[in-house]
């Protein structure tokens, strides 16, 4: 299940904010209206544009705000609940059989983990059970890869447009070098194309592209996790072995918190008898 992710729209709105902080006390309010020059935007985002489309086809590039969209989302991912509900399967399955999972996982949202078990209860053997579910995280990486990509060009092509437009900037200031009082400020909107292109890259296309790289490299490691629990579940493991090694998935954090919460647990069970 995935919700809203609030740190990507916090993070961009604070890079922003630290930027016109910084054009305020430099120069105050008159300050803003030097780095709003229309131009500059047309050449950036137009290039930029123009170059997206050369670079990708339609199908792709119709997948950008999609893509955009899932870096404002997360998944709620709990590695200690998932270990639980194997645990659950399995003893259940030791129990009566695996055939009694069907029960257990009909009013699971998570696809993959019932593929798995009805794999499972299908009978098939835990290596084909591991090949054919590590093919499905393999294709699920290559999609999320495809649609990364028009991010991480985005966030190569802009600083690269943003020159471009400085340099057609420094063109036009040199071909008019006849009135010197404009030099300054034609300089000043020619390097306005580079600040747009870096800031673009840096605070836009390259953090989102890295979050979903970490969303990506998260999905999978869940899913990693799932195809143990599955094999366990299938293979007949005792839950207590099976728990011990799903454990292993658990980060130091995260083990001292289920300890935590086990001596909590017992204490309460002592001071109850």
């Amino acid at each position: 299940m995935k919700r809203k992710d609030i740190l990507t729209p916090v993070g961009i709105a604070l890079g922003a904010t630290m930027i016109l902080l910084g054009i305020y006390f430099n120069s105050g309010m008159d300050g803003f209206s030097t780095f709003l020059q229309m131009s500059s935007f047309i050449i950036v985002l137009g290039g930029l544009t123009g170059a997206l489309l050369i670079n990708f086809n339609l199908k792709e590039v119709k997948l950008t705000w999609r893509v955009f969209k899932e870096a404002f989302n997360k998944s709620d991912h709990n590695l200690r609940e998932l270990i639980q509900l194997f645990i659950k399967l399995s003893e259940k399955a030791r129990r009566e059989g695996l055939l009694a999972l069907e029960s257990e996982i009909e009013d699971l949202d998570d696809e993959f983990i019932k593929k798995g078990v009805y794999l499972a209860i299908d009978g098939i053997e835990p290596e084909v059970i591991n090949d054919i579910m590590n093919a499905e995280i393999t294709a699920m990486e290559e999609r999320h890869g495809k649609g990364r990509a028009i991010v991480e060009k985005a966030g190569e092509y802009a600083p690269s447009w943003g020159m471009i437009g400085t340099l057609i900037g420094l063109v036009l200031m040199l071909n008019n070098l006849t009135s010197p009082e404009t030099i300054g400020p034609s300089m000043a909107v020619a390097l306005l194309t580079t600040f747009y292109g870096m800031v673009l890259a840096n605070l836009v296309f390259i953090p989102i592209a890295g979050k979903l790289f970490n969303m990506t490299e998260e999905e999978v490691f869940m899913k990693q996790v799932i195809i143990e629990g599955v094999i366990g579940v299938q293979s007949g493991q005792n839950p207590k072995i099976l728990e011990e090694k799903l454990s292993a998935f658990l980060s130091n954090d995260e083990l001292k918190d289920e300890q935590e919460g086990d001596e909590e647990v017992i204490g309460e069970t002592v001071n109850e008898s």
